[in-house]
């Protein structure tokens, strides 16, 4: 179906392709809403998007190129489609939720004699895109189509995973697939997806720039960094909707911190405490009774009350921590600021303790192939019930009946009047002449690609959270996730770094000095560090980027001047998980459809019937036929399921499970309920 002849009536339109809006498109379509889901990008996601490298190089293109579209050109359009009684809302046509975006280039620019390679670029000087050719736009995505039905789902929109794409979870470290018999060490080898760990690469061999734009499209890079809490929304919100079905995700093997300049392991876990050489034996003791009293805190109120309106950090104080302990606790496993009050202090430390060894010996996950495919999940759920997408396609303005003061229609870029019940829009779309406010609060982000790990081990193929304190009093507190090449984000024998920080400044002046911190830096590119120096053991730095996010998680409805029917998602937050988000997209689905259940589990393949008058469902014993079958791979799955099924609070890696494959055992509802 073209995009010129969409249909005219929806029940729900929702303009912006983000994880909260696409919650809300999945949940409605499948309570038999029709949606229509709409954004101006070529690409899924919005803010939460991942992109390969030249996609990435493209998208800073773009994003400097961009100026504001003369409204006054479009209006004689739309006001030829007003009737009496009806008032108009415009909306925005460009996105300003990325601010201050710098990127400089630090790898070797040396072209490789035997290849055609591209312009090389200025030492430390902003990178221009124009230098990757037009094979980027490959990425984009082809969105003059529209997306209906079982036909395409939305994540077959982003070529870049045209070839990732998995309905069911294949073995992969950290990972085990417990509907399926074990596998050999051979016939993982041969899986793109669980490929063991990548072999050493040549120390003596450099990565230039070009070699990052020829293998660009190895690279997954989020525009936001966040991990999955396994006993978090959003975890559980995948495994209620059977939409983790569409998704594959890997444990989070460490968790570090950095202390007087020093990168070493958090001991979390009871095994880790009691192994950590950084704590004393009087430290281990003191640790284990605190993380022991988190865990139902609520029960001993004695303890803190005293405490309530009081800094957490004094709290620890009181508890006779040591300053080693308190750091650790305070940023490493609360992940809370100086300011934060003790009881959400200690709410912080029982839900990071609680989610520990469900699927790991860590509370967390990642998605292979980046967080951007998580909301293409949804998206994807939401186009198998029905659901309409439409990408490079926006709303020009909202048609507000003046009676009833709601949105009765909307009227598209190509100038077709669409009438829907509800409205659903992302942050970003929305004026400024229609807040309330204009003060936001901002998220510095930095991304790097690095040639090593900032904490070498044995087994470098693993996913680790640093957290690293406030360099200087005044300074923000950083949280670091390095991600190695077997989480499908980056080239073998290169590490994607993700720094986050609440803004006090732009995000060089944030996070420039972490960086120099924990990484070597080079003035000119391709220098090496100097023989003997301290540099030497730092990764170096290859490429990296500096942005603003506005983090809008603090609005709420009273903060926009807009129809009761119009439901505003704000962005990405600055917090570690998702739970902002999932909490908004279940709220906006009540006050949409207050009667019906936020995601109900979608069927199984094998538990639908046709009932219909195809030819398919034709014939005696069709149902009974099918059914017999259904039930025999059922049955057979479940066995072999329960031989192979781990502890769902097993600590042992060896025992680890994705959160698709807990789901039998552990949360998702069975088809008898």
């Amino acid at each position: 179906m073209a995009a010129e002849t969409l249909p005219s009536q929806f029940d729900v339109v929702i303009l912006g392709t983000g994880l909260t809006e696409s919650v809300i498109a999945a949940a409605c379509s499948r309570v038999g809403q029709n949606v229509l889901h709409l954004d101006r990008r070529n690409y899924y996601a919005g803010n939460w998007a991942s992109f390969t490298f030249n996609a990435l190089l493209s998208w800073i293109e773009e994003y400097k190129n961009q100026q504001e579209v003369q409204i006054t050109e479009s209006e004689q359009v739309w006001r030829s489609l007003i009737d009496e009684g009806e008032d108009v809302v415009p909306l925005s046509s460009v996105d300003s939720s990325i601010s201050n975006l710098e990127v400089f280039c630090y790898a070797s620019e040396e072209e490789e004699k035997e290849e055609e390679t591209k312009a090389p670029l200025t030492s430390c000087q902003p990178v221009n895109a124009e230098t990757v050719s037009e094979e980027t736009t490959g990425d984009s995505t082809e969105a003059q189509d529209t997306v209906t039905g079982d036909d395409t789902t939305a994540s077959d929109a982003k070529t870049q995973n045209e070839e990732h794409k998995v309905s069911e979870p294949k073995e992969e470290q950290h990972t085990s697939d417990i509907s399926e018999p074990s596998q050999s060490q051979e016939e993982k080898d041969s899986q793109p997806i669980s490929s063991p760990e990548d072999p050493p690469v040549d120390v003596e061999k450099k990565i230039t720039y070009q070699k990052l734009v020829k293998e660009g499209r190895r690279f997954n890079i989020d525009l936001v960094s966040k991990l999955m809490y396994s006993r978090g929304a959003l975890v559980d919100l995948l495994i209620k909707s059977n939409v983790s079905r569409y998704a594959e995700f890997k444990n989070i093997g460490r968790i570090l911190t950095c202390r007087n300049g020093k990168v070493e392991q958090v001991p979390c876990s009871r095994a880790d405490v009691f192994a950590s050489k950084q704590l004393t034996v009087v430290e281990k003791r003191m640790l284990m009774k605190f993380l022991t009293f988190c865990l139902d805190f609520e029960q001993h109120p004695e303890e803190y009350q005293d405490y309530t309106e009081k800094p957490f950090r004094e709290f620890l104080k009181n508890k006779k921590l040591t300053e080693n302990l308190q750091d650790f606790v305070l940023h490493s496993i609360a992940m809370v600021t100086q300011q934060t009050l003790t009881e959400e202090g200690l709410k912080a430390t029982q839900h990071f303790l609680r989610c520990l060894g469900r699927y790991g010996n860590t509370p967390f996950l990642f998605p292979l192939y980046g967080l951007g495919e998580i909301p293409q999940c949804f998206c994807r759920m939401c186009a198998v019930f029905g659901g309409i997408y439409c990408l490079r396609h926006s709303v020009q303005c909202l048609v507000v009946d003046k009676a009833s003061n709601k949105v009765k229609a909307v009227i598209d870029t190509r100038g077709q009047k669409i009438s829907c019940s509800h409205f659903v829009v992302e942050d970003s779309y929305i004026r400024d002449e229609q807040r309330q406010s204009t003060a936001y609060r901002q998220i510095s982000r930095a991304v790097l690609i690095t040639d090593r790990s900032v904490l070498p081990s044995e087994s470098d193929q693993q996913i680790s959270l640093v957290t690293i304190p406030p360099l200087e009093p005044s300074a923000p507190a950083v949280r670091m996730v390095e991600l190695c090449s077997s989480s499908m984000t980056c080239m073998p024998g290169t590490y994607l770094v993700h720094l986050t920080c609440s803004s006090s400044g732009t995000a060089q002046e944030d996070l420039a000095p972490v960086v120099s911190e924990l990484f070597h830096v080079s003035t000119i590119p391709g220098e090496e560090p100097s023989e003997g120096a301290e540099e030497r053991s730092k990764p170096a730095v290859l490429w990296v980027m500096y942005f603003n996010m506005r983090d809008t998680s603090a609005l709420d409805s009273s903060s926009y001047s807009l129809p009761s029917n119009v439901h505003v998602c704000t962005g990405p937050d600055g917090s570690l998980g998702s739970d902002c988000s999932i909490k908004l997209a279940e709220s906006v689905f009540h006050h949409i459809l207050p009667d019906e259940e936020f995601c109900p589990p979608a069927p199984n393949p094998e538990d639908i019937i046709y009932d219909g008058d195809g030819p398919q469902a034709e014939g005696p014993g069709f149902e009974e036929s099918a059914n017999t079958e259904a039930d025999k791979s059922q049955a057979e799955e479940e066995g072999a399921a329960h031989e192979k099924s781990p502890s769902t609070e097993s600590s042992d890696p060896a025992e680890m499970d994705s959160v698709t494959q807990q789901a039998p055992s552990d949360t998702t509802p069975s088809s008898e309920e």
